[in-house]
């Protein structure tokens, strides 16, 4: 335990957050996504698994730590509702409210289909896997820079 850190945030989830660069992509997931065949192929090979918890309380915990990149036009994305691109699952807007909040701003998280979602994935620095059992629940953040006072 670590004083002024989110509990929830482990060792190795500490590690991976402090070992991505900038422009690195975390993959956050439900319990249904495919993560340990997912992670092995991740720049990292790491797969970090949250057991019991809500994605939007993942998705919180890892904000208070990662920058979000704010240099690009997409730095979050989510997985699309197959056959139902335009939907929105109340999973997906309880993460673009945490999203949002720790922003500060509105940043609408862009839609990938899933076999491009996976591909992307696949590329991501590691994967963490909350224990959400709502699917859709499947989210890519890129880290961004922490500027110089």
């Amino acid at each position: 335990m670590l004083k002024g850190i989110d509990p929830l945030l482990t060792p190795d989830l500490l590690w991976v957050l402090a070992a991505m660069g900038h422009g690195d992509d975390i993959a956050i997931v439900d319990a249904n996504f495919p993560a340990e065949t997912v992670a092995g192929a991740t720049l990292s090979g790491k797969l970090v698994r949250l057991p019991g918890l809500k994605l939007s309380r993942a998705v919180e915990a890892v904000l208070t730590l990662l920058p979000i990149d704010t240099f690009v036009s997409d730095p979050v994305r989510r997985m699309e509702v197959v056959g139902d691109p335009d939907t929105v699952p109340l999973i997906q807007q309880e993460v673009q409210r945490v999203v949002d909040a720790a922003a500060g701003i509105a940043l609408p998280a862009e839609g990938i289909e899933r076999y491009a979602f996976y591909d992307a994935a696949r590329k991501a620095f590691a994967v963490v896997q909350a224990g959400d059992l709502r699917p859709y629940g499947c989210f890519l953040i890129r880290k961004g820079v922490i500027l110089a006072d």
